[in-house]
C-alpha cells in the first residue's frame, strides 16, 4: 500500500465516520498538529491523543462536522490532502466552511506527523456567540 492509498483510506474512514479507520495510520509516536488559531490548536502525540483532544473535542462541540477531500497530492514522503472543513456548532446554532490542507509525512510507510493549515477565522467566527455571551 502506498503513502497516498494509506492516507486514501484515513479519508474514506472520515466519510464513513470510523474513527478507528481514521486513527489506524497513526502509531503511538506519530505528532498531529492542529494550526495555531484552531479551537484545538496544539501538537497531540499517538491516536489516544488525537482522539480525545482532536475528535472528541470536535463530535463535542460541533454537528456535521465533517472534511471533504478536493484532491490528494502523492509527494512520496509527503502526501498533502487539500479540501473543506464544514459544521455547525452545537451552542451557537451557527455554521462554517474553511478551507484547508493536511500534511502528512511518512517515514518507511509509516505515518511520523500530521499537520493542519486552515483558515481558521470561519470555525471560530461560528463557535464565538455574536451576541458576546
Amino acid at each position: 500500500m502506498s503513502n497516498s492509498d494509506i492516507i486514501a483510506a484515513h479519508y474514506a474512514a472520515s466519510d464513513r465516520g470510523d474513527l478507528a479507520g481514521m486513527l489506524a495510520p497513526l502509531g503511538p509516536e506519530t505528532t498531529w498538529t492542529e494550526a495555531a488559531g484552531f479551537p484545538y490548536a496544539g501538537t497531540y502525540t499517538g491516536p489516544d491523543e488525537v482522539k480525545e483532544k482532536v475528535f472528541g473535542a470536535i463530535a463535542n462541540d460541533w454537528e456535521g462536522y465533517g472534511f471533504a477531500l478536493g484532491e490528494l497530492a502523492d509527494a512520496g514522503d509527503t502526501v498533502i490532502g487539500i479540501g473543506t472543513y464544514q459544521g455547525k456548532h452545537r451552542e451557537t446554532g451557527r455554521s462554517f466552511t474553511a478551507r484547508v490542507a493536511h500534511v502528512w509525512k511518512f517515514d518507511g510507510g509509516k505515518v511520523t506527523s500530521f499537520e493542519q493549515i486552515v483558515d481558521s477565522v470561519p470555525v471560530v467566527e461560528a463557535a464565538n456567540d455574536p451576541a458576546g455571551r
